[in-house]
């Protein structure tokens, strides 16, 4: 069975030969546009012989002016989601896509409009495995944005909720099968906290995001940090739903019965793969496996793992573990 067909049969509901598996990691500062980029991209799903590939984005958001206050976040105007920064993520797409013909499904990382604006205010100046912690001196800025200015901070999410939109038709028309929209709603949630804030500020700028990329066949949503309000994220227009498990939870046996897209979990990015043994890496696949029950998965850990930290080994016991699984039945 190729890697495609492995990926669909899951996507539609129905066992395959086994659970298409991938996993993914930033690159270094010189492997994030151009050849170095695609070279990297390549390396790394053949060393692994990946089922479906991640592309990471992290070339940015094109912008020009730095933002210092809420009154500069009115600068902003809507892109057509070829500019600058766009454009060299684009460019990587269809480089991809011309040297993989289609051997397996490509997602493309998108950030959301809090996330892009939070890149916006603070450009990061590393990119590694997220911090769970919900207390965020960028998100406050933002928040305090909101407090001093409202409707300016809200123009800014629906300015770059359109851009991104535009962006992610741009992605499908490179050769992306599908954008990989991450989002995170601890940054401006608690636990015990009502939905509203998160619901009313971005959740419709993600709808608007992914309503760009509705053509896609392989979208993904990535629930990035610990969930405050899960299930409200369970319902998005989505082929598949990639989140912290392990690490941030819900469970994969909590969620299985009622979550609608294909889940995309298993592995954790911070403890076991980096800290474990190979040995604790075979039994977290069978782990996920089981705890997925009757319900097919595609095997992922809930976010990036740092390479500098993973043994080799670990990975490739991951992947002895996965295609050694029992063969799944209809």
């Amino acid at each position: 069975m190729s890697p495609v067909e492995r990926v669909e049969r899951v996507l539609s509901g129905r066992w395959s030969d086994r659970a298409p598996l991938s996993f993914w990691h930033h690159f270094g500062p010189h492997q994030v546009a151009g050849e170095p980029a695609v070279a990297a991209h390549l390396a790394h799903l053949e060393a692994f012989d990946l089922d479906f590939l991640k592309i990471m984005n992290d070339n940015g958001y094109p912008h020009a002016l730095p933002v210092e206050r809420v009154a500069d976040l009115a600068g902003l105007t809507e892109l057509r989601g070829d500019e600058g920064e766009f454009g060299r993520q684009l460019e990587l797409i269809a480089a991809l896509k011309r040297r993989l013909r289609g051997r397996v499904l490509m997602t493309t990382t998108v950030f959301n409009a809090w996330s892009t604006l939070r890149h916006i205010v603070r450009p990061p100046r590393e990119h590694k495995p997220p911090n769970l912690a919900p207390d965020d001196e960028v998100s406050g800025q933002l928040l305090s944005f909101l407090a001093q200015d409202e409707e300016t901070l809200r123009r800014a999410i629906r300015v770059a909720a359109a851009s991104l939109a535009n962006f992610a038709r741009r992605c499908l028309d490179a050769g992306a099968d599908g954008i990989f929209l991450s989002v995170r709603d601890d940054w401006l949630e608690r636990a015990g906290t009502n939905r509203a804030r998160y619901a009313d500020l971005v959740r419709p700028a993600d709808l608007q995001i992914l309503d760009g990329a509705a053509r896609g066949r392989f979208n993904m949503l990535h629930v990035c940090g610990t969930p405050v309000h899960f299930r409200d994220f369970a319902d998005y227009p989505v082929h598949v739903l990639n989140w912290a498990d392990r690490s941030a939870g819900p469970s994969i046996a909590d969620v299985r019965d009622w979550v609608k897209p294909a889940i995309c979990a298993g592995l954790d990015n911070l403890r076991t793969l980096p800290e474990g043994t190979p040995q604790d890496c075979e039994r977290e696949v069978a782990d996920a496996l089981r705890q997925a029950g009757d319900r097919p998965i595609l095997i992922a850990p809930g976010c990036t793992y740092d390479p500098e930290r993973v043994p080799r080994a670990n990975l490739l016991a991951v992947c002895r573990a996965v295609r050694a699984a029992p063969v799944c039945s209809e």
